[in-house]
């Protein structure tokens, strides 16, 4: 293992800060973003400056959420850097790093929205005047029902991330040469 092999590994670290910081504000960005697309009717902006604790609990687990998916790809991405490869299987293994933490953002915002959409037409019930319309609710500052949303949402990140991690390791270049 020589200087070049410390000073490769060195970048490709920093490389891996700088995504890390990206992603993680990415994931605010787009969780925000989501956030607003998924509540139309609501002024999120607004009922955060009112002190809508609902709207900020909901908001707070839609970026966590998607924060805990990317992590998985993150995870992956850095679990395939190792002392064994040689630079030309490390680039490779960046190159599909990146690969995977775009596929885990895809994976978060659609599982996302899926997951609220399937979570509006359960409480919905059969009868509508007697269902739940979680964003009316949100914007009362219903707390309990935003609770309720970001367990929802978080459980199913945890599912997922564990997913995208799984993936992860199935398309390192160790796997790919048959070495895992």
């Amino acid at each position: 293992m020589g200087l070049d092999y410390v000073v490769v590994g060195l970048i490709f670290a920093f490389v891996q800060l700088v995504l890390g910081l990206f992603l993680a504000m990415g994931s605010v960005y787009i969780g925000i973003k989501m956030f607003d697309k998924l509540t139309e009717g609501i002024d999120e902006m607004a009922e955060l400056r009112k002190g809508n604790v609902a709207v900020a609990l909901l908001l707070g687990a839609i970026i966590f959420s998607i924060a805990n998916v990317v992590e998985g790809g993150v995870a992956g991405l850095t679990q395939t850097f190792s002392g064994s490869l040689t630079q030309g299987e490390m680039l490779v293994s960046f190159v599909i790093g990146l690969a995977n933490l775009v596929v885990s953002l895809i994976l978060a915002v659609l599982t996302i929205y899926l997951s609220i959409n399937i979570l509006d037409r359960i409480t919905v019930g059969i009868d509508e005047t007697v269902g739940i319309d979680e964003f009316k609710e949100l914007k009362r500052g219903n707390v309990a029902v935003a609770i309720m949303m970001a367990a929802v949402l978080l459980a199913v990140s945890f599912v997922i991330r564990g997913a995208v991690a799984s993936m992860s390791s199935y398309l390192s270049p160790q796997a790919l040469a048959g070495g895992v």
